[in-house]
């Protein structure tokens, strides 16, 4: 499959899990990363988009940003129990991130695997000639 379509792949890591993921744009890398992390956990096709949830992010650098944008989204899964199928990246700069992002609650839905972190284990945000690269590692 070509690089510039494929939104993330799968990759085993010991007794973690993780994606490779892909982007034309580093936002479109952003919201591939969610949206992977999210297929992991759970069948996003009958996902319904009840819940609109507006995310704002500071940290230090872009990978810092990507893991605290993951876990944000992380902890509304385990705490609210909502389970987001679409991500727009409003704004986004190496240390600042804005977003919508849209699901429903999870109840009813089969949980393939639990997530409970992404880790900063080897993260690197790679730009190549398609676009951006980035591999990250859950705690599951």
């Amino acid at each position: 499959m070509n690089q510039e379509k494929k939104r993330f792949e799968t990759i085993e890591h010991t007794a973690d899990v993780g994606i490779v993921v892909y982007g034309r744009t580093p936002e479109e890398l952003y919201e591939n990363a969610a949206y992977g992390m999210f297929s992991l956990i759970s069948d996003t096709s009958d996902i319904k988009e009840i819940f609109r949830i507006s995310v704002s992010i500071d940290a230090h650098d872009r990978e810092e940003l990507l893991i605290t944008f993951l876990n944000e989204l992380l902890y509304y899964y385990s705490t609210k129990k909502i389970f987001f199928k679409r991500f727009e990246i409003l704004t986004l700069s190496e240390t600042h991130l804005d977003a919508n992002v849209s699901g429903a609650e999870i109840s009813g839905h089969e949980i393939l695997r639990d997530i409970k972190s992404a880790t900063y284990h080897g993260i690197r945000i790679d730009k190549s000639v398609p676009g951006y690269k980035v591999k990250i590692i859950f705690d599951v």
